[in-house]
């Protein structure tokens, strides 16, 4: 059992209050995971400003990443999680980390993404990543309660394996070490034993190769066995499914201001204007996705 929720906003001037109302969300899911917490936040740019690439590390207390040499970094400290942002491109900051500072993990990238991962309790992890004060268009959070591996920051929820890109999982995927073992054998490498990565790296793998949001997530149903509620975002991306059976609670809110979706009603009830939001839960394995556009599927 494992808490999520998301929230991908429409309006604009709910942007500065996405941190607060996703700290909200997180707060009211606790109980469903309190092993620890992570946090995705999109368009945040404290951490990650305008023209810069930013990178998510889990490195060793007392790293010095001035090694990298790179002109303008802003360095972030967040408990366990180091947010580095520089002017440069986000595969040659990713670059430089693996390759300067090589006992760091890299746990997302991007221009518009930063990731938070911790071990502890959700409301003070949420506190250590200053989650409140964050802006932006997009966020997902998720407790854990650990079942298929270590509690370790490198196990926690998101799973950022591409550019932009976020998954959080509750359920457990029955085939994930054929699935690993197939993704290594193509060069992917891991970063925890976590079945939840296997699925985070077959979407980017799928994204990677062309496919869209919503058809990687069609066919991860198709190859993954088990119990699953996933969202993933992506850089214009917000999508949920279910697995056929939908064992794992799942609700989404529509307003002409937001998509949000949670495991459980209560983290949605302080939302602005959700007496008026369609509420539904999402069908087995239909995928449902959106853009900043609008509905993708």
């Amino acid at each position: 059992m494992c808490g999520i929720v998301g929230l991908h906003l429409r309006d604009p001037e709910l942007y500065p209050q996405l941190g607060r109302l996703l700290e909200t969300m997180l707060c009211q899911v606790v109980e469903r995971g309190p092993d620890s917490a992570g946090v995705a936040v999109y368009g945040d740019r404290r951490r990650c400003p305008a023209g810069h690439a930013a990178v998510s590390v889990l490195a060793p207390t007392g790293t010095d990443f001035g090694v990298l040499g790179l002109p303008d970094l802003l360095v972030t400290e967040a408990g366990d999680t180091t947010v580095l942002a520089a002017p440069v491109t986000p595969d040659a900051l990713v670059a430089a980390v693996r390759t300067t500072v090589p006992q760091a993990t890299v746990v997302g990238s991007g221009t518009d993404l930063t990731v938070y991962k911790g071990v502890g309790h959700p409301r003070a992890l949420a506190a250590t990543y200053d989650l409140a004060n964050a802006q932006g268009w997009q966020g997902l959070a998720h407790t854990r309660m650990a079942t298929e591996s270590a509690v370790t920051p490198q196990g926690c929820h998101p799973f950022s394996v591409g550019p932009d890109q976020c998954l959080v999982h509750n359920g457990s995927f029955a085939n994930h070490a054929t699935i690993r073992r197939e993704l290594q054998a193509a060069g992917h490498v891991f970063d925890s034993e976590n079945d939840s990565e296997v699925g985070a790296r077959f979407v980017a793998d799928r994204l990677a190769q062309g496919e869209e949001l919503d058809k990687a997530l069609r066919l991860l149903c198709e190859r993954f066995d088990g119990f699953y509620t996933l969202l993933v975002t992506s850089a214009d991306g917000f999508a949920v499914v279910r697995d056929a059976i939908a064992c794992k609670p799942a609700i989404i809110a529509e307003t002409d201001a937001y998509v949000a979706m949670a495991s459980e009603f209560r983290a949605l009830a302080d939302l602005p204007g959700i007496a008026d939001a369609r509420l539904y839960e999402p069908e087995p394995e239909r995928v449902y996705a959106w853009t900043r556009e609008g509905v993708a599927a």
